[in-house]
Formats: structure tokens, sequence, C-alpha cells
């Protein structure tokens, strides 16, 4: 690697050292070159397509990479159930956070990249390829269509997304996904109390029950919050409701 990935490595451990520490993660310097290659594409490809308004390599890693990887706050043991090959699926991944620094950090993850937008699919394809990622499935299509679909229907163990939108929509998205006994936990900032009040109901209808809220601080001081929110039961058929509708009537 180059002396510019020297500067990456040093500016990632300044920055991220403790925060990894403080989530059980150690990474490799194979791990830390994919970080890099990953970055260096993000910015690549950002030139000629939206993918991200973050594009200093401070902010990148922290806003982009440490909170990716802070899913270990939420969730026990991450580390030994990514080695049992444990499922995830990213819903409205967009350039691919959370899921790449997770399935980079934990390999054993069986990750699934799910995006509305086909050139945004055919960015996280290249990027998988271009950091030899193993069992990851890329796919373009709407959250409220591929959650019918019996391949990928209460299928996985986890569901994450730090896609914008309430709670109440975005569990609709995303509960559809997640198996019984299986858990959704959604990446928040700043303030939940009335969406987490507007959205319980939601979760409810959606066979899921909140089990913690789980706020905590980047390196750089941002608020954030995990919703760590379990599949209690299977979700009835009629949800999703269709493309468009979780958006303009968010289910109460």
């Amino acid at each position: 690697m180059d002396k510019e990935f020297e500067t990456f490595r040093k500016l990632f451990a300044t920055l991220s050292d403790r925060e990894l520490e403080s989530l059980g993660l150690a990474l490799t310097e194979r791990q830390l070159e994919q970080f890099y290659t990953f970055y260096k594409i993000l910015i690549e490809w950002n030139q000629v397509m939206n993918l991200t308004a973050i594009t200093e390599p401070e902010e990148v890693i922290v806003k982009h990479f440490v909170d990716s990887l802070s899913l270990a706050r939420a969730v026990d043991g991450l580390g030994d159930l990514a080695e049992q090959g444990c499922s995830l699926i990213d819903v409205g991944t967009g350039a691919g956070f959370p899921g790449i620094p997770l399935k980079i950090a934990y390999p054993g993850l069986r990750l699934t990249l799910l995006d509305s937008l086909n050139k945004r699919v055919k960015f996280l394809s290249e990027v998988c390829a271009q950091l030899g990622l193993e069992q990851v499935n890329c796919i373009h299509g709407r959250a409220e269509d591929c959650g019918r679909n019996p391949e990928l229907r209460e299928q996985f163990d986890f569901c994450v997304s730090r896609a914008v939108a309430n709670l109440s929509t975005l569990s609709e998205y995303c509960m559809p996904f997640v198996k019984k006994g299986g858990y959704f936990v959604p990446y928040k900032s700043g303030k939940l109390e009335e969406e987490m009040e507007n959205g319980r109901g939601a979760v409810a209808k959606l066979g899921g029950e909140v089990k913690a809220v789980v706020p905590f601080k980047l390196p750089n001081g941002d608020e954030r919050v995990l919703v760590k929110i379990e599949k209690i039961k299977n979700i009835d058929k009629k949800y999703p409701r269709k493309a468009g509708l979780p958006g303009k009537e968010p289910l109460r």
C-alpha cells in the first residue's frame, strides 16, 4: 500500500481506536486496507453520482465507518454470531452504510444490500468485487416489493437501516424481512421520544417489540441512537402495503 494508505491508517487509528476497543473490535491490516479501498472508490464514484455529501476522510471514518460499526452496542456477541454465519439485510443501503463496514469488520456475516436505485446497486457490486467480499447479495428493488418476495420475506436474523424515515414507516419497510426471533435495528439520530411514541403501535402491528433504546455519541460528539426491535411473531400477510403507502400513511 502507498503513503496515502499510511496516512489513512494513522487517521483511522486516531479517530476510532478507543471506539473500536469499546465495541470489542480489533481490525487486521487486511481490514484496514479494505476500509481504505472502500473510501477511495466512494470518493471516485461520488464525482459522477450522488452517493454522499460526506467526503473528507475524517468525516467518512467517523460518520460512516464508525457509526456503521456501532451495531455491536445493541447486539451482544455480534462477532460470535457473525462467525456462525448469521444473515443481515441492509434496507435502503445507499452507498453501503451500514452494511459494507459491518461486512468488513465481521467477514462471516451473510449480507444482503437492498436499494431502490440501480446505479447505486452497481456501485455496491463494484465495491464488493474490489474488496474481495464474499457472501454478499446486492439487490435492486423497493422494500415494499421485496418484502413480499418469499426468498427474502422473514429470512434474516438481522435487518438494519440508516435510511431517513420515521420509525413507523421504516418498520413497515424492514420488519417483513426479519425472521421470528430476529431483530430489526434502525440507526437514528437526535431526540426520539415523539417518534418512539408514534412508532410503537406500528412495531406491534408488524410483529415486533422494542427491547432496547441505545443512545451513544460518535467520537466527534454527534448523538446517535440504536433501537433494538425483536420480531416476536410472524407478520400479517397484508404487510408491507403497496409501494408508497408506508411513507404517505404511516401505521399507528
